[in-house]
């Protein structure tokens, strides 16, 4: 469960400047020691600089208000972590807030690709160029007629795949019959449906 922020203010982050590296580095030591009253005052003076690099790349006002969140949440348990030889307070914060802006970025990405591959996988039918001419006229008295001209594993196979809207793993899981059978035997039993209905390619 994520740890509450232990302050939470209205900073702007303009004493970023003012506060000067030094006192920074200051606050930044008492926070690593557990001082909240240090880390009220490293909060207002670099969380508007921390949102303002993450709006920058989240683009999203919300996410990044929640995300600027995570990244004082970050600055407050890794304080002890900060060496003041290897850069600035804000310097830090800036690649911490970068880190945690991409890092949203490329979830919400991933969950938007997610999202679409599964949308495509239930929009799409297992069906050819000829299996998709046969599909407009699936409802009529000749298809029905034409069916009857199918063998008993053809007829099964397309009745499951265009009746009742079944991939071709379904219907070969549910005729219990290998699913490269199941390809061919559509697949033919399409072409003599074609054949029967007159249908040009």
């Amino acid at each position: 469960m994520r740890e509450p922020l232990p302050f939470i203010g209205t900073g702007t982050g303009s004493g970023a400047g003012a506060a000067g590296g030094n006192r920074l580095e200051d606050l930044m030591a008492q926070v690593a020691r557990g001082d909240k009253d240090a880390f009220a005052a490293l909060y207002d003076a670099i969380s508007g600089t921390v949102f303002g690099i993450v709006v920058k790349v989240v683009r999203d006002r919300a996410q990044s208000e929640e995300v600027a969140q995570e990244v004082m949440i970050d600055l407050w348990r890794q304080a002890a972590r900060y060496r003041p030889e290897q850069g600035s307070v804000t310097a830090w914060a800036a690649t911490v807030a970068h880190r945690r802006a991409v890092d949203r970025v490329r979830s919400a990405q991933a969950a938007t690709n997610r999202d679409h591959h599964q949308a495509t996988r239930e929009q799409q039918r297992p069906f050819d160029e000829v299996a998709e001419q046969v599909e407009i006229r699936l409802e009529s008295e000749q298809v029905r007629r034409c069916m009857h001209g199918l063998t008993e594993l053809q007829r099964q196979a397309v009745t499951l795949a265009y009746y009742q809207g079944l991939t071709y793993r379904e219907v070969a899981e549910t005729l219990r019959t290998p699913l490269p059978t199941i390809k061919t035997r559509m697949r033919d039993g399409l072409i003599r449906l074609r054949d029967c209905m007159g249908v040009t390619t």
